[in-house]
């Protein structure tokens, strides 16, 4: 076995912020400017047409945005960018939100979720299976590929519907025992989405409207496209061919969300204040490590996101990428910070925008 499980879900030990983090005054002067500096030098190191980097520090938000092709008519700040993987932590929440209210338990099978018939076996991948990352389930279903093809360099999630996910989970078991290693799946957080709402008996859009974005106050999140001057245009590798919105198809839950940077600053500070949202308890929760894996337990997970070291402390993050946009989220609980980042030009080989913001966040 090579994930190793803790108490999930729970609460930290002790609370994780720098004392001068209460006072909430904001970055000195010349610290200011000297972030100012960084953040400039990290939007041109992003090489894409439109690049925005959002920082928020002890309560004060700095923020810069650039890019190779000419400013749209809509300032790049107030538009909103597709995160793609990212979204799994506004899942991580939601689900964390569920289970601390005794909604659910986490130990449901997802299986008897979507079909109360259905049978299980000794071993069943159960809704915590799914968030971890622990089900068994590859990364994407055995036909993606063949089923997306016909759409593969616009929109190949979108001919793969939500019937047919979970047809296929139901009908194929997983390839591992669940619960014995863990290995990075959009296919079983899309099934979670479809199996909490079943659950629940309200579709995951409803869902994750009211216990997540309404409740922090995220009215410029969503998780369909509206069009022009809502939404940023992504663009392929070579940063100049535009490429249709993203459709997640039947993987709402894993890849759906699109908001805009100050948003996403609103997520992230949630994470770092949870006292000051009614959203408390889960956010807590979803700091604290469930998973540990790999030699000496060097990689750790918590339900929603990728936890590394720091000399200060922990920081979390999460970052994603669709057809022709990447983002990069990501919060420090010693410093007071969090970074917000996205930009519209698909991933390529050696791409700089995810490194840059991943430095940002850890150099402090």
């Amino acid at each position: 076995m090579t994930a190793r499980r803790t108490p999930w879900p729970g609460l930290p030990a002790t609370d994780e912020r720098a004392p001068e983090a209460d006072a909430r005054n904001g970055p000195a002067p010349a610290d200011e400017a000297a972030l100012r500096e960084r953040l400039a030098a990290a939007v041109d190191a992003g090489d894409a047409p439109d690049v925005v980097f959002a920082v928020s520090r002890r309560g004060r938000r700095i923020l810069h945005s650039g890019g190779t092709a000419p400013p749209p008519d809509v300032p790049r700040e107030n538009l909103r960018y597709e995160t793609g993987s990212a979204s799994k932590t506004f899942a991580a929440l939601l689900f964390t939100r569920l289970v601390r209210r005794g909604v659910l338990t986490g130990g449901e099978p997802a299986a008897t979720c979507l079909d109360p018939g259905a049978r299980t076996g000794p071993h069943p991948v159960t809704l915590a299976h799914l968030i971890t990352h622990t089900s068994g389930l590859p990364a994407l279903p055995a036909d993606f590929v063949r089923r997306g093809l016909p759409a593969w360099r616009t929109n190949p999630y979108a001919r793969y519907s939500a019937e047919r996910l979970t047809d296929t989970f139901l009908r194929h078991p997983p390839r591992h025992r669940p619960g014995t290693r863990w290995h990075y799946s959009n296919y079983g957080v899309s099934v979670l989405g479809h199996a909490v709402a079943a659950a629940v008996g309200t579709p995951w859009d409803h869902l994750i409207t009211e216990q997540v974005l309404r409740a922090l106050g995220l009215s410029g999140t969503a998780l369909r496209a509206e069009g022009p001057g809502t939404d940023a245009v992504g663009h392929r590798k070579d940063g100049r061919t535009p490429v249709p919105a993203f459709d997640a198809g039947g993987f709402q839950a894993a890849g759906a969300v699109r908001s805009t940077p100050g948003d996403l600053l609103t997520f992230l500070e949630a994470h770092l204040e949870p006292d000051r949202s009614p959203a408390a308890g889960a956010l807590r929760a979803v700091r604290v490590p469930v998973l540990r894996r790999g030699l000496g337990h060097r990689h750790v997970h918590t339900v929603g996101w990728f936890r590394h070291p720091t000399d200060g402390g922990p920081m979390y993050f999460h970052s994603g990428a669709t057809l022709g946009q990447q983002a990069f989220l990501g919060f420090r609980p010693d410093t007071d910070t969090a970074l917000a980042a996205v930009c519209t030009r698909r991933f390529r080989a050696r791409d700089p925008f995810i490194a840059t913001a991943y430095a940002l966040l850890a150099e402090g």
